[in-house]
Protein backbone atom coordinates (compact mmCIF):
# COMPACT_ATOMS: atom_id res chain seq x y z
CA UNK A 1 0.00 0.00 0.00
CA UNK A 2 1.02 3.34 -0.81
CA UNK A 3 2.45 5.80 2.01
CA UNK A 4 0.49 8.58 2.94
CA UNK A 5 3.32 10.77 1.73
CA UNK A 6 3.18 9.36 -1.77
CA UNK A 7 -0.53 9.27 -1.99
CA UNK A 8 -0.27 13.18 -0.96
CA UNK A 9 2.22 13.91 -3.62
CA UNK A 10 0.02 12.27 -6.41
CA UNK A 11 -3.08 13.93 -4.91
CA UNK A 12 -1.22 17.39 -5.17
CA UNK A 13 -0.47 16.79 -8.82
CA UNK A 14 -4.23 16.03 -9.30
CA UNK A 15 -4.77 19.21 -7.46
CA UNK A 16 -7.27 16.83 -4.69
CA UNK A 17 -5.36 17.35 -1.92
CA UNK A 18 -8.04 18.23 0.17
CA UNK A 19 -9.42 14.50 0.12
CA UNK A 20 -6.81 13.64 3.03
CA UNK A 21 -8.28 17.08 4.86
CA UNK A 22 -8.93 14.13 8.09
CA UNK A 23 -6.55 12.00 6.99
CA UNK A 24 -4.49 12.72 10.45
CA UNK A 25 -7.62 11.84 12.89
CA UNK A 26 -8.31 8.82 11.11
CA UNK A 27 -8.25 5.32 13.23
CA UNK A 28 -5.59 2.74 11.26
CA UNK A 29 -8.54 0.57 9.78
CA UNK A 30 -10.47 3.85 8.12
CA UNK A 31 -7.17 5.04 7.32
CA UNK A 32 -5.49 2.65 5.11
CA UNK A 33 -8.84 2.17 3.33
CA UNK A 34 -9.02 5.80 2.23
CA UNK A 35 -4.83 5.63 1.14
CA UNK A 36 -5.88 2.59 -0.94
CA UNK A 37 -8.52 3.88 -2.57
CA UNK A 38 -6.38 7.21 -3.26
CA UNK A 39 -3.68 5.98 -4.12
CA UNK A 40 -5.12 3.71 -7.40
CA UNK A 41 -6.24 7.26 -8.78
CA UNK A 42 -3.65 8.03 -11.59
CA UNK A 43 -3.00 12.01 -10.64
CA UNK A 44 -2.78 12.76 -14.55
CA UNK A 45 -6.40 11.26 -14.95
CA UNK A 46 -7.78 12.39 -11.70
CA UNK A 47 -7.07 15.87 -12.65
CA UNK A 48 -8.54 15.93 -16.21
CA UNK A 49 -11.46 13.94 -14.54
CA UNK A 50 -12.45 16.77 -12.61
CA UNK A 51 -11.67 19.41 -14.84
CA UNK A 52 -13.63 17.80 -17.81
CA UNK A 53 -16.48 17.18 -15.08
CA UNK A 54 -16.79 21.08 -13.86
CA UNK A 55 -16.28 22.46 -17.87
CA UNK A 56 -18.78 19.99 -18.94
CA UNK A 57 -21.34 21.41 -16.15
CA UNK A 58 -20.47 24.70 -17.19
CA UNK A 59 -22.23 24.39 -20.92
CA UNK A 60 -25.62 25.59 -21.47
CA UNK A 61 -28.01 22.64 -21.10
CA UNK A 62 -30.38 21.94 -24.44
CA UNK A 63 -29.83 21.32 -28.11
CA UNK A 64 -26.89 21.89 -29.64
CA UNK A 65 -27.72 25.49 -31.65
CA UNK A 66 -26.85 23.51 -35.22
CA UNK A 67 -27.67 19.74 -34.12
CA UNK A 68 -30.62 19.71 -36.28
CA UNK A 69 -29.28 20.61 -39.32
CA UNK A 70 -26.87 17.55 -39.23
CA UNK A 71 -29.81 15.21 -38.40
CA UNK A 72 -31.12 12.90 -40.43
CA UNK A 73 -33.22 9.41 -40.42
CA UNK A 74 -31.77 6.08 -40.84
CA UNK A 75 -31.56 5.07 -44.35
CA UNK A 76 -34.54 2.50 -44.71
CA UNK A 77 -31.62 -0.06 -45.83
CA UNK A 78 -30.08 -0.09 -42.29
CA UNK A 79 -33.61 -0.59 -40.73
CA UNK A 80 -35.68 -3.90 -39.97
CA UNK A 81 -38.59 -4.51 -38.54
CA UNK A 82 -39.94 -7.44 -36.60
CA UNK A 83 -43.43 -7.11 -37.56
CA UNK A 84 -43.21 -5.10 -40.79
CA UNK A 85 -41.30 -7.87 -42.61
CA UNK A 86 -43.11 -10.59 -44.19
CA UNK A 87 -43.83 -14.42 -42.37
CA UNK A 88 -40.85 -15.85 -44.75
CA UNK A 89 -38.30 -13.30 -44.04
CA UNK A 90 -38.88 -13.31 -39.83
CA UNK A 91 -38.51 -16.64 -40.45
CA UNK A 92 -35.31 -16.58 -41.90
CA UNK A 93 -34.01 -14.51 -39.80
CA UNK A 94 -35.22 -16.54 -36.98
CA UNK A 95 -33.56 -20.14 -38.20
CA UNK A 96 -30.31 -18.10 -38.89
CA UNK A 97 -30.40 -17.23 -35.11
CA UNK A 98 -30.65 -20.10 -33.63
CA UNK A 99 -28.30 -21.76 -35.64
CA UNK A 100 -26.01 -19.56 -34.22
CA UNK A 101 -26.83 -20.28 -30.98
CA UNK A 102 -26.86 -24.18 -31.44
CA UNK A 103 -22.84 -23.80 -32.93
CA UNK A 104 -22.07 -21.99 -29.33
CA UNK A 105 -21.09 -18.65 -31.60
CA UNK A 106 -24.01 -16.20 -29.25
CA UNK A 107 -23.53 -14.46 -25.69
CA UNK A 108 -25.62 -12.51 -23.78
CA UNK A 109 -23.99 -9.35 -21.85
CA UNK A 110 -26.09 -7.66 -18.79
CA UNK A 111 -25.69 -4.51 -17.76
CA UNK A 112 -26.12 -4.31 -13.97
CA UNK A 113 -24.15 -1.66 -12.27
CA UNK A 114 -26.45 0.55 -10.71
CA UNK A 115 -28.55 0.02 -7.74
CA UNK A 116 -32.62 0.32 -7.10
CA UNK A 117 -32.21 4.06 -5.71
CA UNK A 118 -34.78 4.97 -7.73
CA UNK A 119 -37.30 1.95 -7.05
CA UNK A 120 -36.55 2.93 -3.18
CA UNK A 121 -34.70 -0.16 -2.58
CA UNK A 122 -30.86 0.04 -1.37
CA UNK A 123 -30.09 -3.73 -3.38
CA UNK A 124 -29.28 -4.53 -7.10
CA UNK A 125 -32.37 -3.83 -9.44
CA UNK A 126 -32.42 -7.37 -11.02
CA UNK A 127 -33.45 -8.98 -7.46
CA UNK A 128 -36.13 -6.54 -7.46
CA UNK A 129 -39.78 -8.11 -7.78
CA UNK A 130 -42.60 -6.50 -9.37
CA UNK A 131 -45.14 -8.69 -7.60
CA UNK A 132 -45.98 -11.47 -10.56
CA UNK A 133 -47.36 -14.59 -9.08
CA UNK A 134 -44.83 -16.41 -9.46
CA UNK A 135 -42.91 -13.89 -7.10
CA UNK A 136 -39.90 -13.67 -9.65
CA UNK A 137 -37.36 -11.62 -9.82
CA UNK A 138 -36.22 -10.02 -12.89
CA UNK A 139 -32.82 -12.06 -13.02
CA UNK A 140 -34.55 -14.97 -12.93
CA UNK A 141 -37.01 -14.18 -15.30
CA UNK A 142 -33.72 -13.57 -17.87
CA UNK A 143 -32.16 -16.59 -16.54
CA UNK A 144 -35.31 -18.81 -17.30
CA UNK A 145 -35.13 -17.08 -20.66
CA UNK A 146 -31.55 -18.18 -22.05
CA UNK A 147 -32.43 -21.63 -20.89
CA UNK A 148 -35.53 -21.88 -22.85
CA UNK A 149 -34.09 -20.39 -25.66
CA UNK A 150 -31.09 -22.65 -25.01
CA UNK A 151 -33.61 -25.76 -25.20
CA UNK A 152 -35.55 -24.27 -28.53
CA UNK A 153 -31.76 -24.17 -30.37
CA UNK A 154 -30.75 -27.94 -29.27
CA UNK A 155 -34.13 -29.24 -30.46
CA UNK A 156 -34.15 -27.35 -33.61
CA UNK A 157 -30.52 -28.62 -34.36
CA UNK A 158 -29.88 -31.70 -32.39
CA UNK A 159 -27.59 -30.57 -30.25
CA UNK A 160 -26.22 -29.36 -26.39
CA UNK A 161 -25.58 -25.85 -26.66
CA UNK A 162 -24.74 -22.84 -24.39
CA UNK A 163 -25.37 -19.14 -23.98
CA UNK A 164 -22.84 -17.71 -21.93
CA UNK A 165 -24.35 -14.96 -19.71
CA UNK A 166 -21.76 -11.95 -18.84
CA UNK A 167 -23.14 -9.45 -16.13
CA UNK A 168 -21.42 -6.38 -15.68
CA UNK A 169 -21.48 -5.15 -11.94
CA UNK A 170 -20.14 -1.82 -9.94
CA UNK A 171 -18.48 -2.05 -6.58
CA UNK A 172 -22.10 -1.46 -5.12
CA UNK A 173 -24.10 -4.62 -6.96
CA UNK A 174 -21.56 -7.45 -7.33
CA UNK A 175 -21.45 -8.82 -4.06
CA UNK A 176 -25.36 -9.01 -3.70
CA UNK A 177 -25.77 -9.93 -7.30
CA UNK A 178 -23.11 -12.90 -7.04
CA UNK A 179 -24.77 -13.84 -3.19
CA UNK A 180 -28.43 -13.75 -4.75
CA UNK A 181 -26.92 -16.35 -7.51
CA UNK A 182 -25.45 -18.21 -4.90
CA UNK A 183 -28.35 -18.26 -2.60
CA UNK A 184 -30.79 -19.31 -5.96
CA UNK A 185 -28.73 -22.10 -7.25
CA UNK A 186 -27.85 -19.44 -10.31
CA UNK A 187 -31.38 -20.40 -11.09
CA UNK A 188 -30.02 -23.95 -12.60
CA UNK A 189 -27.57 -22.52 -14.86
CA UNK A 190 -23.89 -23.67 -14.79
CA UNK A 191 -22.07 -21.24 -12.70
CA UNK A 192 -19.03 -21.56 -15.36
CA UNK A 193 -21.47 -20.06 -17.58
CA UNK A 194 -22.18 -17.24 -15.34
CA UNK A 195 -19.39 -14.77 -15.45
CA UNK A 196 -19.52 -11.67 -13.29
CA UNK A 197 -17.19 -8.44 -13.67
CA UNK A 198 -16.91 -5.48 -12.43
CA UNK A 199 -17.33 -1.68 -14.33
CA UNK A 200 -14.53 0.51 -13.00
CA UNK A 201 -15.85 3.63 -10.21
CA UNK A 202 -14.97 6.94 -10.93
CA UNK A 203 -15.19 10.29 -8.19
CA UNK A 204 -18.38 12.20 -8.45
CA UNK A 205 -17.13 16.41 -8.26
CA UNK A 206 -18.51 19.60 -7.23
CA UNK A 207 -19.20 22.11 -9.58
CA UNK A 208 -15.45 23.70 -8.61
CA UNK A 209 -14.09 20.61 -9.87
CA UNK A 210 -13.18 19.21 -6.41
CA UNK A 211 -13.93 15.63 -6.04
CA UNK A 212 -16.07 14.99 -3.13
CA UNK A 213 -15.72 13.21 0.10
CA UNK A 214 -18.31 11.19 0.82
CA UNK A 215 -17.15 9.96 4.48
CA UNK A 216 -13.87 11.19 5.93
CA UNK A 217 -12.30 8.00 4.90
CA UNK A 218 -14.02 7.48 1.49
CA UNK A 219 -14.41 9.15 -1.33
CA UNK A 220 -18.02 9.75 -3.50
CA UNK A 221 -17.38 7.18 -6.09
CA UNK A 222 -19.90 6.13 -8.94
CA UNK A 223 -19.74 3.76 -12.05
CA UNK A 224 -18.85 5.06 -15.18
CA UNK A 225 -21.64 4.44 -17.03
CA UNK A 226 -22.75 1.57 -19.01
CA UNK A 227 -20.31 2.59 -21.55
CA UNK A 228 -17.83 1.90 -18.71
CA UNK A 229 -18.35 -1.71 -21.01
CA UNK A 230 -15.35 -1.30 -22.85
CA UNK A 231 -12.81 -0.73 -20.40
CA UNK A 232 -14.53 -3.03 -18.21
CA UNK A 233 -13.89 -5.91 -20.99
CA UNK A 234 -10.26 -5.43 -21.24
CA UNK A 235 -9.65 -4.89 -17.23
CA UNK A 236 -11.04 -8.46 -16.91
CA UNK A 237 -9.56 -10.49 -19.78
CA UNK A 238 -13.63 -11.06 -21.23
CA UNK A 239 -13.27 -10.69 -24.84
CA UNK A 240 -10.18 -13.08 -24.32
CA UNK A 241 -12.97 -15.80 -22.57
CA UNK A 242 -15.39 -15.31 -25.28
CA UNK A 243 -13.16 -16.52 -27.77
CA UNK A 244 -11.79 -19.50 -25.78
CA UNK A 245 -15.90 -20.28 -26.06
CA UNK A 246 -16.28 -19.47 -29.65
CA UNK A 247 -18.35 -16.65 -29.21
CA UNK A 248 -18.85 -14.58 -31.83
CA UNK A 249 -22.10 -12.98 -31.46
CA UNK A 250 -22.89 -10.50 -28.25
CA UNK A 251 -26.33 -9.32 -27.03
CA UNK A 252 -26.07 -6.38 -24.71
CA UNK A 253 -29.09 -5.38 -22.55
CA UNK A 254 -29.97 -3.68 -19.84
CA UNK A 255 -31.42 -5.17 -16.54
CA UNK A 256 -34.36 -3.19 -15.61
CA UNK A 257 -36.55 -4.21 -18.93
CA UNK A 258 -39.15 -6.89 -17.79
CA UNK A 259 -40.15 -7.67 -21.39
CA UNK A 260 -36.17 -7.95 -22.86
CA UNK A 261 -35.69 -11.35 -25.16
CA UNK A 262 -32.52 -12.42 -24.64
CA UNK A 263 -30.43 -13.93 -27.00
CA UNK A 264 -33.45 -13.00 -29.11
CA UNK A 265 -33.18 -15.35 -32.64
CA UNK A 266 -34.90 -13.15 -34.78
CA UNK A 267 -32.57 -10.17 -33.87
CA UNK A 268 -29.58 -12.04 -33.50
CA UNK A 269 -30.48 -13.68 -37.42
CA UNK A 270 -31.10 -10.11 -38.98
CA UNK A 271 -27.93 -8.80 -37.89
CA UNK A 272 -26.02 -11.67 -38.93
CA UNK A 273 -27.47 -12.26 -42.00
CA UNK A 274 -27.11 -8.47 -42.81
CA UNK A 275 -23.24 -8.33 -42.51
CA UNK A 276 -23.79 -6.32 -38.86
CA UNK A 277 -21.04 -5.85 -36.95
CA UNK A 278 -23.42 -2.97 -34.23
CA UNK A 279 -27.21 -3.45 -34.01
CA UNK A 280 -29.51 -1.73 -32.21
CA UNK A 281 -33.22 -2.55 -31.62
CA UNK A 282 -35.67 0.05 -31.24
CA UNK A 283 -39.07 0.57 -30.53
CA UNK A 284 -41.86 3.20 -32.58
CA UNK A 285 -42.27 6.46 -30.01
CA UNK A 286 -45.38 7.06 -28.83
CA UNK A 287 -45.04 10.83 -29.20
CA UNK A 288 -42.78 13.26 -30.52
CA UNK A 289 -41.42 14.78 -26.83
CA UNK A 290 -41.57 10.91 -25.37
CA UNK A 291 -38.29 11.00 -23.20
CA UNK A 292 -36.37 8.32 -25.25
CA UNK A 293 -33.01 8.91 -27.47
CA UNK A 294 -33.15 8.48 -31.06
CA UNK A 295 -31.37 6.41 -33.22
CA UNK A 296 -30.66 8.29 -36.24
CA UNK A 297 -27.93 9.58 -37.99
CA UNK A 298 -25.80 12.95 -37.21
CA UNK A 299 -23.01 14.32 -39.39
CA UNK A 300 -23.56 11.02 -41.67
CA UNK A 301 -23.05 8.48 -39.27
CA UNK A 302 -24.97 6.07 -36.69
CA UNK A 303 -25.64 7.65 -33.26
CA UNK A 304 -28.61 8.32 -30.51
CA UNK A 305 -29.12 11.66 -29.86
CA UNK A 306 -30.78 12.06 -26.54
CA UNK A 307 -34.11 13.69 -26.01
CA UNK A 308 -32.92 16.72 -24.44
CA UNK A 309 -30.78 17.56 -27.21
CA UNK A 310 -33.70 17.43 -30.10
CA UNK A 311 -35.16 20.58 -30.08
CA UNK A 312 -39.61 20.14 -30.25
CA UNK A 313 -39.68 21.20 -33.58
CA UNK A 314 -37.35 18.14 -34.91
CA UNK A 315 -39.09 16.36 -32.81
CA UNK A 316 -42.44 16.87 -34.76
CA UNK A 317 -41.50 16.56 -38.12
CA UNK A 318 -42.82 13.76 -39.71
CA UNK A 319 -42.44 12.05 -43.28
CA UNK A 320 -44.86 11.57 -46.60
CA UNK A 321 -46.32 8.83 -44.75
CA UNK A 322 -47.18 10.89 -42.12
CA UNK A 323 -44.71 8.43 -39.11
CA UNK A 324 -42.43 10.79 -37.05
CA UNK A 325 -39.34 11.51 -39.12
CA UNK A 326 -37.32 10.48 -36.01
CA UNK A 327 -39.45 7.62 -34.76
CA UNK A 328 -36.67 5.17 -34.06
CA UNK A 329 -36.53 5.04 -29.55
CA UNK A 330 -33.31 3.63 -28.19
CA UNK A 331 -34.27 0.90 -25.60
CA UNK A 332 -30.30 -0.10 -24.77
CA UNK A 333 -30.86 -3.45 -26.36
CA UNK A 334 -27.97 -4.08 -28.73
CA UNK A 335 -25.65 -6.33 -30.84
CA UNK A 336 -22.27 -6.82 -31.43
CA UNK A 337 -19.59 -8.91 -32.83
CA UNK A 338 -16.75 -9.83 -31.18
CA UNK A 339 -14.52 -8.50 -33.56
CA UNK A 340 -16.39 -5.35 -33.25
CA UNK A 341 -16.13 -5.36 -29.22
CA UNK A 342 -12.56 -6.23 -29.00
CA UNK A 343 -11.46 -2.74 -32.00
CA UNK A 344 -13.50 -0.50 -29.63
CA UNK A 345 -11.57 -1.65 -26.70
CA UNK A 346 -8.76 -1.84 -27.85
CA UNK A 347 -8.57 1.67 -30.10
CA UNK A 348 -11.61 3.96 -29.88
CA UNK A 349 -12.87 3.78 -25.80
CA UNK A 350 -10.48 6.62 -25.16
CA UNK A 351 -12.58 8.67 -27.91
CA UNK A 352 -15.74 8.33 -26.03
CA UNK A 353 -17.04 11.45 -24.24
CA UNK A 354 -18.35 11.34 -21.08
CA UNK A 355 -21.78 12.39 -20.43
CA UNK A 356 -22.66 14.99 -17.31
CA UNK A 357 -24.92 14.18 -14.48
CA UNK A 358 -25.69 16.29 -12.37
CA UNK A 359 -27.10 14.79 -8.54
CA UNK A 360 -27.67 14.83 -4.36
CA UNK A 361 -24.23 13.30 -3.51
CA UNK A 362 -23.91 12.69 0.09
CA UNK A 363 -20.83 14.44 1.75
CA UNK A 364 -19.19 15.68 4.86
CA UNK A 365 -18.70 19.21 5.35
CA UNK A 366 -15.13 21.38 6.37
CA UNK A 367 -15.88 20.14 9.81
CA UNK A 368 -16.39 16.57 8.77
CA UNK A 369 -19.91 16.50 9.53
CA UNK A 370 -21.90 14.01 7.33
CA UNK A 371 -24.77 16.02 5.03
CA UNK A 372 -27.54 14.36 2.83
CA UNK A 373 -28.03 17.36 0.30
CA UNK A 374 -31.23 18.54 -0.52
CA UNK A 375 -30.80 20.01 -4.45
CA UNK A 376 -27.87 18.80 -6.74
CA UNK A 377 -24.40 19.55 -5.74
CA UNK A 378 -22.56 17.13 -7.47
CA UNK A 379 -21.33 15.70 -10.98
CA UNK A 380 -20.91 12.31 -12.15
CA UNK A 381 -19.35 11.61 -15.62
CA UNK A 382 -20.79 8.41 -17.46
CA UNK A 383 -20.04 6.85 -20.90
CA UNK A 384 -22.97 5.44 -22.58
CA UNK A 385 -22.59 2.24 -24.74
CA UNK A 386 -24.42 3.31 -27.45
CA UNK A 387 -21.57 5.99 -27.63
CA UNK A 388 -19.61 3.43 -30.11
CA UNK A 389 -22.29 3.39 -32.68
CA UNK A 390 -19.78 5.79 -35.39
CA UNK A 391 -17.16 3.39 -34.99
CA UNK A 392 -19.73 1.09 -36.89
CA UNK A 393 -18.58 -0.38 -40.33
CA UNK A 394 -22.29 -1.79 -40.65
CA UNK A 395 -24.81 -0.50 -38.47
CA UNK A 396 -28.16 -1.77 -38.23
CA UNK A 397 -31.64 -0.96 -36.70
CA UNK A 398 -34.58 -3.55 -35.84
CA UNK A 399 -37.84 -1.83 -35.15
CA UNK A 400 -39.47 -4.66 -32.25
CA UNK A 401 -43.09 -4.14 -30.51
CA UNK A 402 -43.44 -2.07 -27.64
CA UNK A 403 -46.33 -4.07 -26.12
CA UNK A 404 -44.37 -7.20 -26.75
CA UNK A 405 -40.73 -6.32 -26.11
CA UNK A 406 -40.47 -2.72 -23.90
CA UNK A 407 -40.86 -2.33 -20.68
CA UNK A 408 -38.52 -0.91 -18.58
CA UNK A 409 -38.53 -0.57 -14.73
CA UNK A 410 -37.35 2.45 -13.28
CA UNK A 411 -39.13 4.22 -10.70
CA UNK A 412 -40.68 3.58 -7.85
CA UNK A 413 -44.38 3.20 -7.51
CA UNK A 414 -45.36 6.53 -6.72
CA UNK A 415 -44.05 7.67 -9.78
CA UNK A 416 -46.70 7.98 -13.22
CA UNK A 417 -44.73 6.12 -15.83
CA UNK A 418 -41.81 3.07 -15.41
CA UNK A 419 -43.35 1.57 -11.93
CA UNK A 420 -43.61 -1.90 -10.78
CA UNK A 421 -47.11 -1.63 -11.28
CA UNK A 422 -46.59 -1.18 -15.32
CA UNK A 423 -43.99 -3.76 -15.51
CA UNK A 424 -45.89 -6.08 -14.13
CA UNK A 425 -48.88 -5.40 -16.08
CA UNK A 426 -46.86 -5.04 -19.06
CA UNK A 427 -45.68 -9.37 -18.58
CA UNK A 428 -49.19 -9.92 -17.50
CA UNK A 429 -50.82 -8.59 -20.63
CA UNK A 430 -48.70 -10.15 -22.62
CA UNK A 431 -48.82 -13.62 -21.26
CA UNK A 432 -52.92 -13.18 -21.56
CA UNK A 433 -52.42 -12.35 -24.87
CA UNK A 434 -50.34 -15.56 -25.79
CA UNK A 435 -52.62 -17.50 -24.02
CA UNK A 436 -55.46 -16.12 -25.80
CA UNK A 437 -53.94 -16.56 -29.30
CA UNK A 438 -53.34 -20.45 -28.11
CA UNK A 439 -56.89 -20.55 -27.29
CA UNK A 440 -57.39 -20.44 -23.88
CA UNK A 441 -60.76 -19.37 -22.31
CA UNK A 442 -60.92 -17.78 -18.40
CA UNK A 443 -63.69 -17.79 -16.39
CA UNK A 444 -64.00 -15.97 -13.27
CA UNK A 445 -65.22 -17.00 -9.63
CA UNK A 446 -68.48 -17.34 -10.42
CA UNK A 447 -67.49 -20.18 -13.52
CA UNK A 448 -68.66 -17.76 -16.05
CA UNK A 449 -66.53 -17.16 -19.11
CA UNK A 450 -64.49 -13.94 -19.44
CA UNK A 451 -64.87 -11.53 -22.17
CA UNK A 452 -61.90 -12.24 -24.45
CA UNK A 453 -60.13 -8.50 -25.13
CA UNK A 454 -56.26 -8.91 -26.50
CA UNK A 455 -56.15 -5.33 -27.28
CA UNK A 456 -57.02 -2.49 -24.08
CA UNK A 457 -55.89 0.87 -23.32
CA UNK A 458 -52.51 1.36 -21.62
CA UNK A 459 -52.97 0.94 -17.93
CA UNK A 460 -56.03 -1.19 -18.14
CA UNK A 461 -55.26 -4.31 -16.33
CA UNK A 462 -56.44 -7.59 -18.27
CA UNK A 463 -59.58 -9.53 -17.20
CA UNK A 464 -57.65 -12.41 -16.26
CA UNK A 465 -54.14 -12.58 -14.27
CA UNK A 466 -52.36 -15.65 -16.40
CA UNK A 467 -48.34 -16.21 -15.74
CA UNK A 468 -46.55 -18.50 -18.45
CA UNK A 469 -43.19 -18.93 -16.84
CA UNK A 470 -40.38 -18.62 -19.73
CA UNK A 471 -39.33 -22.34 -19.07
CA UNK A 472 -42.23 -23.13 -20.99
CA UNK A 473 -42.82 -20.35 -23.69
CA UNK A 474 -39.84 -18.00 -24.73
CA UNK A 475 -42.07 -15.80 -26.68
CA UNK A 476 -45.14 -17.64 -26.75
CA UNK A 477 -44.31 -20.47 -28.67
CA UNK A 478 -45.92 -23.63 -28.15
CA UNK A 479 -48.74 -22.88 -25.95
CA UNK A 480 -51.53 -24.80 -27.86
CA UNK A 481 -50.67 -28.31 -26.34
CA UNK A 482 -51.22 -26.87 -23.01
CA UNK A 483 -53.96 -24.24 -23.55
CA UNK A 484 -56.03 -25.05 -26.90
CA UNK A 485 -59.97 -25.25 -25.97
CA UNK A 486 -59.37 -25.26 -22.19
CA UNK A 487 -60.99 -23.18 -19.65
CA UNK A 488 -58.73 -21.70 -16.79
CA UNK A 489 -59.72 -19.94 -13.85
CA UNK A 490 -58.13 -16.50 -13.01
CA UNK A 491 -55.20 -16.19 -11.35
CA UNK A 492 -53.45 -18.99 -13.97
CA UNK A 493 -50.09 -20.01 -13.77
CA UNK A 494 -48.45 -22.03 -16.38
CA UNK A 495 -45.12 -23.33 -15.09
CA UNK A 496 -43.44 -26.69 -15.94
CA UNK A 497 -45.54 -28.51 -12.99
CA UNK A 498 -48.53 -27.41 -14.68
CA UNK A 499 -47.77 -27.84 -18.34
CA UNK A 500 -46.69 -31.57 -17.79
CA UNK A 501 -49.58 -32.10 -15.78
CA UNK A 502 -51.62 -30.84 -19.03
CA UNK A 503 -50.04 -33.08 -21.11
CA UNK A 504 -51.12 -35.90 -19.03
Amino acid sequence: MASERAVRARLQRAGQEHLLRFCAELAPGPRAALLAELGALEPEALREHCRRAAAACAHPPGPPPDLAARLRPLPPECVGSASRCDPETRLLWEEEGFRQIALNKVAVLLLAGGQGTRLGVTYPKGMYQVGLPSQKSLYQLQAERIQRVEQLAGERHGTRCTIPWYIMTSEFTLGPTATFFQEHDFFHLDPNNVIMFEQRMLPAVNFDGRAILEQKHKVAMAPDGNGGLYCALSDHQILEDMERRGVEFVHVYCVDNILVRLADPVFIGFCVLRGADCGAKVVEKAYPEEPVGVVCQADGVPQVVEYSEVSPETAQLRGPDGHLLYSLGNICNHFFTRGFLQMVSSEFEPLLKPHVAVKKVPYVDEEGNPVKPIKPNGIKMEKFVFDVFPFAKSFVAFEVSREEEFSPLKNAASDARDNPAMTRRALLMQHYRWALQAGAHFLDACGARLPELPSLPDGTEPPAICEISPLVSYAGEGLEMYLQGREFRSPFILDENQARALQA
